[in-house]
C-alpha cells in the first residue's frame, strides 16, 4: 500500500498535469482562431488575385495584336 507520501507526491503531479493540459486546452484554441483568421485572409487574396487576373486577361484581350516583321 503506498505511504501518505507517495499519494501526496502522486497528487502534486497529477495537479500540475491538470494545470498543463488547461494551458494547452487555452493555446490550442489560440491557434485554432489564428488558423481561422489566417484561412480567411488566404481565401480573401485568393480571391482578389483571381480578380486581378481577370481584369488583366480582359485588358490583354483589347490590346491590338502585334505582328511580327518578318
Amino acid at each position: 500500500m503506498p505511504s501518505a507520501s507517495q499519494v501526496d507526491k502522486i497528487a502534486e503531479r497529477v495537479e500540475r498535469l491538470l494545470l498543463r493540459y488547461e494551458e494547452l486546452q487555452r493555446t490550442n484554441a489560440l491557434l485554432a482562431e489564428q488558423v481561422e483568421v489566417l484561412t480567411h485572409e488566404r481565401d480573401s487574396l485568393k480571391s482578389r488575385l483571381a480578380a486581378a487576373r481577370s481584369r488583366v486577361d480582359a485588358l490583354l484581350e483589347r490590346l491590338p495584336e502585334v505582328k511580327k516583321a518578318a
